[in-house]
């Protein structure tokens, strides 16, 4: 569980990624916060394309600019989407890349008048892919 100042610092990078998510297609902003292990909060906005299978969602986004500034665990993450809805298969493949099965996973609306719901991501995705070398 995250202290409120850290889930707070979440919701606002969140919200603020979700305000420039590039939607023209479907018109479903989604912002997504990641915490890494450094304790920085790396933000994430979708970003959709007219070729649909090229859409690349807030949550791999954010967790896209984690790796890029050289993170490689994730401690907890949050999305900010219409409904308070769940990340994708894919993204929640690729955030099990990262973090762990007991990694918290928050869900907000955009609004964020009530408290995130609290998931794990092992609830999200209870068989990950694991790659095992040989």
């Amino acid at each position: 569980m995250l202290d409120n100042k850290t889930l707070q610092a979440m919701r606002r990078a969140a919200s603020t990624a979700r305000r420039q998510a590039y939607a023209p297609y479907s018109g479903f902003k989604v912002g997504a916060a990641v915490l890494a292990g450094s304790g920085r909060i790396y933000a994430g906005a979708n970003v959709e394309n007219a070729s649909y299978g090229l859409t690349i969602c807030a949550e791999r986004a954010a967790v896209c600019a984690a790796v890029a500034a050289g993170e490689r665990r994730l401690r907890a993450v949050l999305v900010a989407a219409p409904d308070a809805a769940p990340p994708c298969g894919a993204c929640r493949q690729v955030l099990a890349e990262f973090a762990a099965p007991d990694c918290p996973v928050y869900l907000t609306a955009p609004a964020g008048r009530t408290a995130p719901r609290q998931l794990r991501l092992g609830e999200l995705l209870p068989l990950a892919f694991k790659f095992h070398k040989p």
